[in-house]
């Protein structure tokens, strides 16, 4: 009889750390350019270790891991082995259905990442493998009124500019109150400024008020010939019957599934006819989750586009076929240059001059997730920790 192999947790480490972010909104008030604000991001680190003497690590870049939820995780997590990542993904989505199932996403990544020390590979050969490079869009930060973007001429001079720096696409993330006027002049600069030369997408972030809002936004993207419109509505994406009608009265295909939880949802949505592309997201739902995601939509010939960007993301992407984009923002014309400390290997997401010559960026190589964390950053912005075992 084989020996068997197992990698037993015997430990986890949450640390809650913040960073200083300067001339920039918080996530709370949206991300809009504000110069002269200084306001404290908290993060979290998560730190998985087994008896093998390997640790999976996880850092998230959006506070998506409840401490409280922690409580009820860890008892499940120790002693059990690291390598059961579908039994763990499945028992995770019960005990924290109550919470939204924040939490779920870190510590399943966290697991792949010891998969992959373990067994020397990068995690998107253990996923399968389809690609190393993928496309990029721009991601602009939010619209603002403090000479950033603040006008559609602003909005399309940074089109122009991300089209002479080799992005495939450019989304815009317009102003989050009114008037309604105002979003489809923007639709129409860009769409005049740089339409046909790169993919166009419009993310209002659930900002309109009315359905009316949306179908005239909707038929100015048609005018233009926009890639997709994504969470047009108040409703927070929810809505199935809404966004079904909303199809049947633009031309222009919506994304949706940001803001529902799990992949049962997100297929209830493509099923529903409310959605055209399918919005997933490997911080919260986790490799396992955002994998079973983009084959199930792949059954029904629909693509998956995965929000935001960060070393999950990108094995993610780098195994998937039916998914067209990575998300590379917030960027903004006042906003340039920047390190990210998280990272001690040079690791970085959000640069306007991160991407390569030809408009893509490239999945990690090394073991796990590929990337080194800059520990002593996280420990000396840390302020709180709390080790299970």
């Amino acid at each position: 009889m084989a020996e068997e192999r197992a990698l037993k947790i015997t430990s986890i480490e949450l640390h809650e750390f913040e960073r200083e972010v300067r001339d920039f909104g918080s996530l709370e008030t949206s991300e809009v350019y504000e110069p002269g604000t200084v306001h404290r991001r908290k993060s979290h680190a998560l730190k998985v270790h087994t008896d093998a003497g390997i640790t999976g690590e996880y850092v998230s870049t959006f506070t998506v891991i409840e401490p409280a939820a922690m409580g009820w995780i860890a008892p499940l997590l120790i002693g059990r082995n690291a390598l059961e990542r579908e039994r763990t993904y499945h028992d995770l989505k019960r005990v924290l259905r109550h919470v939204g199932r924040m939490g779920l996403g870190p510590v399943d990544n966290a697991l792949w990442d010891i998969a992959g020390k373990y067994y020397q590979a990068p995690v998107y050969e253990l996923l399968g493998g389809f690609r190393t490079t993928f496309p990029v869009y721009a991601s602009t930060a939010f619209g603002d009124h403090h000479g950033g973007l603040d006008s559609p001429e602003a909005f399309a001079d940074l089109a122009q500019r991300c089209l002479e720096r080799g992005y495939r696409g450019f989304k815009i993330h317009p102003w989050w109150t009114g008037p309604i006027a105002q979003d489809i002049a923007l639709v129409h600069a860009v769409g005049k400024r740089v339409g046909g030369k790169m993919d166009l997408m419009l993310d209002p972030a659930c900002a309109y008020d009315t359905f009316g809002d949306a179908v005239k936004v909707g038929r100015a993207c048609d005018d233009e010939g926009f890639f997709w419109l994504e969470d047009p509505l108040q409703d927070g994406g929810l809505s199935q019957l809404a966004h079904r009608k909303l199809r049947q009265l633009i031309k222009t295909p919506l994304l949706q599934g940001e803001h529902v939880r799990g992949v049962e949802e997100r297929m209830n949505l493509l099923l529903a006819d409310a959605t055209d592309f399918v919005r997933g997201d490997v911080r919260l739902e986790g490799i396992t989750g955002t994998m079973k995601l983009a084959h199930a939509a792949e059954s029904l010939g629909i693509d998956v586009e995965i929000h935001l960007g960060d070393p999950a993301t990108r094995h993610c992407l780098a195994a998937i076929r039916n998914s067209n984009y990575y998300e590379w923002g917030l960027v903004h014309p006042k906003l340039g240059r920047h390190t990210d400390p998280l990272y001690s290997d040079g690791y970085m997401d959000g640069d306007f001059d991160g991407i390569d010559g030809e408009g893509c960026v490239s999945v990690p190589a090394g073991p796990g997730l590929g990337v080194s964390y800059d520990w002593d950053f996280i420990a000396t912005h840390t302020v709180a920790s709390q080790t299970y075992s």
